[in-house]
Protein backbone atom coordinates (compact mmCIF):
# COMPACT_ATOMS: atom_id res chain seq x y z
CA UNK A 1 0.00 0.00 0.00
CA UNK A 2 1.51 3.11 -0.91
CA UNK A 3 2.55 6.10 1.74
CA UNK A 4 1.51 8.73 -0.94
CA UNK A 5 -1.70 10.79 0.01
CA UNK A 6 -3.22 13.84 -1.56
CA UNK A 7 -2.53 16.81 0.58
CA UNK A 8 -5.55 17.64 1.89
CA UNK A 9 -6.76 19.32 5.33
CA UNK A 10 -7.28 15.92 6.95
CA UNK A 11 -4.15 14.70 5.71
CA UNK A 12 -1.92 17.74 6.65
CA UNK A 13 -3.83 16.88 9.94
CA UNK A 14 -2.23 13.66 9.96
CA UNK A 15 0.84 14.31 9.17
CA UNK A 16 1.11 17.17 11.92
CA UNK A 17 0.04 14.23 14.57
CA UNK A 18 2.92 11.90 13.14
CA UNK A 19 5.52 14.78 13.42
CA UNK A 20 4.40 15.61 17.21
CA UNK A 21 4.93 11.90 17.77
CA UNK A 22 7.76 11.51 16.69
CA UNK A 23 7.61 10.47 12.78
CA UNK A 24 8.93 11.52 9.24
CA UNK A 25 6.34 13.04 6.82
CA UNK A 26 7.74 14.18 3.29
CA UNK A 27 6.11 17.38 1.66
CA UNK A 28 6.42 19.32 -0.83
CA UNK A 29 7.71 22.91 -0.85
CA UNK A 30 8.28 25.42 -3.43
CA UNK A 31 11.78 24.39 -3.79
CA UNK A 32 11.49 20.55 -3.58
CA UNK A 33 9.82 17.69 -1.47
CA UNK A 34 11.42 17.60 2.19
CA UNK A 35 11.97 14.77 4.53
CA UNK A 36 10.61 16.12 7.92
CA UNK A 37 10.86 15.51 11.92
CA UNK A 38 10.25 17.42 14.82
CA UNK A 39 13.52 19.54 14.79
CA UNK A 40 12.74 19.73 18.60
CA UNK A 41 13.13 16.00 19.04
CA UNK A 42 16.76 14.59 18.85
CA UNK A 43 15.34 10.96 18.18
CA UNK A 44 13.16 11.91 15.50
CA UNK A 45 15.90 14.17 14.11
CA UNK A 46 18.23 10.94 14.00
CA UNK A 47 15.50 9.12 11.78
CA UNK A 48 16.09 11.53 8.78
CA UNK A 49 19.58 10.43 8.68
CA UNK A 50 18.81 7.00 9.08
CA UNK A 51 16.26 7.27 6.02
CA UNK A 52 18.28 9.43 4.04
CA UNK A 53 21.44 7.73 4.50
CA UNK A 54 22.66 11.04 5.38
CA UNK A 55 26.37 11.41 6.89
CA UNK A 56 25.94 12.94 10.45
CA UNK A 57 28.42 15.96 10.14
CA UNK A 58 25.97 17.12 7.39
CA UNK A 59 23.24 19.56 9.34
CA UNK A 60 19.82 20.01 8.38
CA UNK A 61 18.18 23.18 7.62
CA UNK A 62 14.69 23.82 9.85
CA UNK A 63 11.78 24.74 8.76
CA UNK A 64 9.90 27.92 10.81
CA UNK A 65 6.54 29.26 10.56
CA UNK A 66 8.05 32.55 10.94
CA UNK A 67 10.27 35.01 12.14
CA UNK A 68 8.79 34.43 15.99
CA UNK A 69 9.59 30.99 15.84
CA UNK A 70 13.06 32.05 14.00
CA UNK A 71 13.78 34.28 17.18
CA UNK A 72 13.03 31.29 19.69
CA UNK A 73 15.88 29.38 17.88
CA UNK A 74 18.41 31.75 17.61
CA UNK A 75 20.66 33.40 20.01
CA UNK A 76 21.49 36.63 18.44
CA UNK A 77 19.66 37.48 15.29
CA UNK A 78 21.40 40.47 13.37
CA UNK A 79 19.51 43.62 12.60
CA UNK A 80 20.62 42.70 8.22
CA UNK A 81 17.77 39.38 9.30
CA UNK A 82 14.64 41.82 9.72
CA UNK A 83 15.60 43.68 6.45
CA UNK A 84 16.02 40.45 4.10
CA UNK A 85 13.48 38.22 6.05
CA UNK A 86 10.99 41.23 5.64
CA UNK A 87 11.81 40.67 1.18
CA UNK A 88 12.07 37.12 1.32
CA UNK A 89 10.10 35.39 4.14
CA UNK A 90 8.46 33.09 2.75
CA UNK A 91 10.63 32.18 0.16
CA UNK A 92 13.36 30.44 -0.90
CA UNK A 93 16.14 31.94 1.29
CA UNK A 94 17.84 29.82 4.17
CA UNK A 95 19.42 31.95 6.96
CA UNK A 96 22.51 30.63 8.75
CA UNK A 97 22.47 32.08 12.63
CA UNK A 98 23.97 31.22 16.11
CA UNK A 99 21.82 28.14 17.59
CA UNK A 100 20.02 28.46 21.07
CA UNK A 101 20.20 25.74 23.52
CA UNK A 102 16.59 24.54 22.49
CA UNK A 103 18.17 23.40 19.05
CA UNK A 104 19.43 19.82 19.28
CA UNK A 105 23.16 18.66 18.09
CA UNK A 106 21.59 15.90 16.15
CA UNK A 107 19.78 18.95 13.88
CA UNK A 108 23.52 21.46 13.50
CA UNK A 109 25.56 18.13 13.57
CA UNK A 110 27.49 20.15 16.66
CA UNK A 111 27.94 22.89 15.18
CA UNK A 112 26.75 26.60 17.24
CA UNK A 113 24.65 27.59 14.21
CA UNK A 114 21.76 26.85 12.49
CA UNK A 115 20.09 26.84 8.95
CA UNK A 116 16.52 28.71 9.24
CA UNK A 117 14.18 29.15 6.79
CA UNK A 118 10.18 30.28 6.15
CA UNK A 119 8.81 27.69 2.90
CA UNK A 120 6.11 29.82 1.07
CA UNK A 121 4.66 26.41 -0.56
CA UNK A 122 0.88 26.58 1.49
CA UNK A 123 1.45 23.15 2.32
CA UNK A 124 4.83 23.62 4.38
CA UNK A 125 2.95 26.95 5.60
CA UNK A 126 -0.13 24.65 6.39
CA UNK A 127 1.74 21.68 8.09
CA UNK A 128 3.94 24.11 10.16
CA UNK A 129 0.73 25.58 11.36
CA UNK A 130 -0.97 22.35 12.64
CA UNK A 131 1.95 20.91 14.05
CA UNK A 132 3.31 23.79 15.75
CA UNK A 133 6.69 22.95 15.86
CA UNK A 134 9.85 23.98 13.90
CA UNK A 135 10.29 20.51 11.27
CA UNK A 136 14.00 19.78 10.50
CA UNK A 137 13.62 18.69 6.62
CA UNK A 138 16.57 17.76 4.39
CA UNK A 139 15.40 17.30 0.78
CA UNK A 140 13.67 14.18 0.78
CA UNK A 141 15.66 11.28 -1.12
CA UNK A 142 19.21 9.13 -0.69
CA UNK A 143 22.10 11.30 0.16
CA UNK A 144 24.07 12.49 -2.99
CA UNK A 145 20.97 11.48 -5.12
CA UNK A 146 19.09 14.10 -6.85
CA UNK A 147 16.33 15.92 -5.19
CA UNK A 148 13.16 15.08 -5.62
CA UNK A 149 10.83 17.16 -7.09
CA UNK A 150 7.82 14.96 -7.16
CA UNK A 151 5.91 12.46 -4.60
CA UNK A 152 6.77 9.48 -6.65
CA UNK A 153 10.35 10.60 -6.55
CA UNK A 154 10.02 10.24 -2.32
CA UNK A 155 8.95 7.06 -3.03
CA UNK A 156 11.45 5.53 -5.23
CA UNK A 157 14.03 6.33 -3.27
CA UNK A 158 12.54 6.23 0.46
CA UNK A 159 9.72 3.93 0.12
CA UNK A 160 8.23 2.75 3.60
CA UNK A 161 11.33 4.63 5.08
CA UNK A 162 8.94 7.53 5.43
CA UNK A 163 5.60 7.75 7.48
CA UNK A 164 3.58 9.54 4.96
CA UNK A 165 4.02 11.27 1.85
CA UNK A 166 1.87 14.54 1.23
CA UNK A 167 1.27 15.15 -2.58
CA UNK A 168 0.81 18.47 -4.41
CA UNK A 169 2.16 17.60 -7.72
CA UNK A 170 5.42 18.69 -9.04
CA UNK A 171 7.33 21.68 -7.16
CA UNK A 172 7.39 25.14 -8.37
CA UNK A 173 11.45 26.01 -8.41
CA UNK A 174 13.26 22.47 -8.61
CA UNK A 175 16.20 23.71 -6.54
CA UNK A 176 16.87 24.07 -3.13
CA UNK A 177 16.48 27.36 -1.39
CA UNK A 178 19.51 29.71 -1.05
CA UNK A 179 21.49 29.38 2.14
CA UNK A 180 23.08 32.39 3.51
CA UNK A 181 25.46 32.98 6.25
CA UNK A 182 24.62 35.67 8.31
CA UNK A 183 27.65 35.13 11.35
CA UNK A 184 29.70 36.46 8.59
CA UNK A 185 30.28 39.98 8.20
CA UNK A 186 29.48 40.68 5.79
CA UNK A 187 26.72 38.12 5.29
CA UNK A 188 28.22 34.90 2.68
CA UNK A 189 26.51 32.58 0.01
CA UNK A 190 27.19 28.98 1.04
CA UNK A 191 25.06 27.82 -1.57
CA UNK A 192 23.15 29.07 -4.47
CA UNK A 193 19.11 28.62 -5.07
CA UNK A 194 16.15 30.29 -5.77
CA UNK A 195 16.76 33.86 -4.27
CA UNK A 196 19.41 34.76 -6.71
CA UNK A 197 22.42 36.22 -5.84
CA UNK A 198 21.68 39.75 -7.75
CA UNK A 199 18.47 39.72 -5.35
CA UNK A 200 21.08 39.81 -2.55
CA UNK A 201 24.06 41.95 -3.64
CA UNK A 202 20.59 44.87 -4.38
CA UNK A 203 20.09 44.91 -0.55
CA UNK A 204 24.33 43.91 0.83
CA UNK A 205 26.47 44.79 -1.66
CA UNK A 206 28.78 42.45 -3.06
CA UNK A 207 27.94 38.98 -1.34
CA UNK A 208 31.00 36.48 -1.34
CA UNK A 209 30.53 33.15 -2.45
CA UNK A 210 31.76 30.34 -0.24
CA UNK A 211 32.95 27.19 -2.17
CA UNK A 212 31.78 23.87 -1.35
CA UNK A 213 33.99 21.46 0.32
CA UNK A 214 34.79 18.04 0.37
CA UNK A 215 33.33 15.19 2.75
CA UNK A 216 36.46 15.02 4.64
CA UNK A 217 36.75 18.36 5.26
CA UNK A 218 32.85 19.29 5.72
CA UNK A 219 33.13 16.28 8.45
CA UNK A 220 35.61 18.61 10.49
CA UNK A 221 32.42 20.74 10.92
CA UNK A 222 33.39 23.78 8.51
CA UNK A 223 30.43 23.10 6.34
CA UNK A 224 27.13 24.41 6.05
CA UNK A 225 23.86 22.33 4.52
CA UNK A 226 24.39 21.06 0.87
CA UNK A 227 28.09 22.32 0.39
CA UNK A 228 29.30 18.91 -0.22
CA UNK A 229 31.29 18.94 -3.67
CA UNK A 230 29.77 15.57 -4.93
CA UNK A 231 26.26 15.84 -4.74
CA UNK A 232 22.58 15.56 -6.24
CA UNK A 233 23.88 12.71 -8.79
CA UNK A 234 22.73 10.89 -11.29
CA UNK A 235 23.79 6.98 -11.79
CA UNK A 236 24.95 7.78 -15.13
CA UNK A 237 28.02 9.82 -15.79
CA UNK A 238 27.00 13.61 -16.34
CA UNK A 239 29.44 15.95 -18.72
CA UNK A 240 28.68 19.33 -19.24
CA UNK A 241 29.22 21.93 -21.41
CA UNK A 242 29.19 26.09 -22.82
CA UNK A 243 28.14 25.15 -25.93
CA UNK A 244 25.20 23.31 -27.93
CA UNK A 245 27.68 22.74 -30.75
CA UNK A 246 30.32 21.06 -28.34
CA UNK A 247 27.44 18.88 -26.79
CA UNK A 248 26.47 17.33 -30.02
CA UNK A 249 29.29 16.73 -31.61
CA UNK A 250 30.40 14.20 -28.28
CA UNK A 251 26.83 13.46 -28.45
CA UNK A 252 27.30 12.17 -32.05
CA UNK A 253 30.62 10.59 -30.71
CA UNK A 254 29.39 8.72 -28.24
CA UNK A 255 26.11 6.79 -29.80
CA UNK A 256 29.12 6.23 -32.98
CA UNK A 257 30.17 4.15 -29.79
CA UNK A 258 26.80 2.50 -29.25
CA UNK A 259 26.45 4.38 -26.15
CA UNK A 260 23.04 5.30 -24.53
CA UNK A 261 23.02 8.91 -24.48
CA UNK A 262 20.78 11.41 -23.34
CA UNK A 263 21.24 15.22 -23.70
CA UNK A 264 19.39 18.27 -21.90
CA UNK A 265 19.66 21.84 -24.14
CA UNK A 266 16.83 23.69 -22.28
CA UNK A 267 17.91 27.71 -22.84
CA UNK A 268 15.60 28.76 -20.51
CA UNK A 269 17.23 28.50 -17.15
CA UNK A 270 13.39 29.00 -14.94
CA UNK A 271 12.38 25.84 -16.87
CA UNK A 272 15.38 24.02 -16.87
CA UNK A 273 15.29 24.38 -13.04
CA UNK A 274 12.22 23.13 -12.61
CA UNK A 275 13.17 19.77 -14.65
CA UNK A 276 16.57 19.62 -14.16
CA UNK A 277 16.17 16.32 -11.14
CA UNK A 278 12.78 14.96 -12.67
CA UNK A 279 15.18 14.30 -16.23
CA UNK A 280 17.98 13.45 -14.28
CA UNK A 281 15.94 10.96 -12.67
CA UNK A 282 14.41 10.21 -15.91
CA UNK A 283 17.52 9.38 -17.60
CA UNK A 284 18.63 7.00 -15.33
CA UNK A 285 15.08 4.77 -15.16
CA UNK A 286 15.96 5.15 -19.11
CA UNK A 287 19.17 3.43 -18.45
CA UNK A 288 21.42 6.16 -20.01
CA UNK A 289 24.75 5.64 -19.69
CA UNK A 290 25.81 9.13 -20.25
CA UNK A 291 23.95 12.49 -19.77
CA UNK A 292 25.04 15.75 -21.60
CA UNK A 293 23.79 19.04 -20.47
CA UNK A 294 23.61 22.30 -21.96
CA UNK A 295 24.68 24.74 -18.85
CA UNK A 296 22.80 27.81 -18.39
CA UNK A 297 24.23 31.37 -18.05
CA UNK A 298 25.31 32.05 -14.53
CA UNK A 299 22.39 34.83 -13.93
CA UNK A 300 19.56 34.55 -11.91
CA UNK A 301 18.76 30.81 -10.86
CA UNK A 302 20.87 29.80 -13.96
CA UNK A 303 23.89 30.32 -11.43
CA UNK A 304 21.89 27.57 -8.96
CA UNK A 305 21.51 25.23 -11.79
CA UNK A 306 25.31 25.69 -12.62
CA UNK A 307 26.15 24.51 -9.09
CA UNK A 308 23.90 21.74 -8.70
CA UNK A 309 25.29 20.56 -12.08
CA UNK A 310 29.00 20.60 -11.28
CA UNK A 311 28.40 18.75 -8.33
CA UNK A 312 26.70 16.38 -9.90
CA UNK A 313 29.06 15.70 -11.84
CA UNK A 314 32.23 16.29 -9.91
CA UNK A 315 34.66 14.04 -9.98
CA UNK A 316 37.58 13.42 -7.50
CA UNK A 317 41.04 13.71 -8.19
CA UNK A 318 42.58 10.39 -7.87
Amino acid sequence: MSNIVPATPAAIARAADILRGGGLVAFPTETVYGLGANALNPDAVRKIFTAKERPGWDPLIVHVSGTAMARTLSRALPPVFETLAEKFWPGPLTFVVEKTAQVPDEVTAHRPTVALRMPRHPLASALLAAAQVPIAAPSANRFGRPSPTLAAHVADDLGARVDLILDAGPTELGVESTVLDLTQSPPAMLRPGGVSREELTAILGEVPLHDGVADEVAAQGLAGPGMTLKHYAPRAALELFESETALRAREAELRRQSRRVGALCEENAERLARELFAELRRHDADGVEVILVLLPSPEGIGFAVRDRLRRAAFKATP
